[in-house]
């Protein structure tokens, strides 16, 4: 069954099983986070990914950026540790080889409060894989 939204044929089963690959992509890339396996984190990214979110120096427009802004950061041993690392309540939607997910990403840090995460991230599949284009989050007030 296909419905038209936008002047898009969408196939809801279709549809549903990439939802959740992208939403397994996802836990897959804060687990490797947690892991502290950065090419694993990195295979569910795009070269040219933007990177917006609250504590960084502004926005990242490339993986290349972000690479070094972590190579920094990491350098400096303020690499962040935490207990958890989460998205929460995922919203996500496809339409062809474009996904949008929305989430809550919980952090906590050992022994200290959860801080909660507003994030949108676009993604492309690309020869196959949903790769991140466009990650956006925003810290929300504790």
């Amino acid at each position: 069954m296909t419905d038209q939204a936008g002047g898009v044929a969408i196939d809801p089963a279709a549809s549903g099983a990439d939802a959740a690959a992208i939403a397994a992509g996802i836990d897959d890339m804060y687990d490797a986070f947690l892991a502290a396996d950065r090419a694993r984190f990195d295979r569910h990214l795009h070269a040219e990914v933007t990177t917006w979110e609250t504590h960084l120096p502004g926005p990242l427009r490339t993986r290349s950026e972000l690479d070094a802004y972590r190579d920094a950061r990491d350098g400096s041993g303020a690499r962040p540790v935490l207990a958890r690392l989460a998205a929460e309540d995922k919203r996500i939607d496809v339409w062809d080889d474009v996904g949008v997910a929305r989430y809550v990403l919980v952090a906590e840090p050992p022994g200290g409060p959860a801080q909660h995460s507003r994030v949108t991230d676009v993604l492309r599949r690309v020869g196959g894989d949903w790769l991140i284009v466009h990650h956006h989050s925003e810290l929300l007030a504790q």
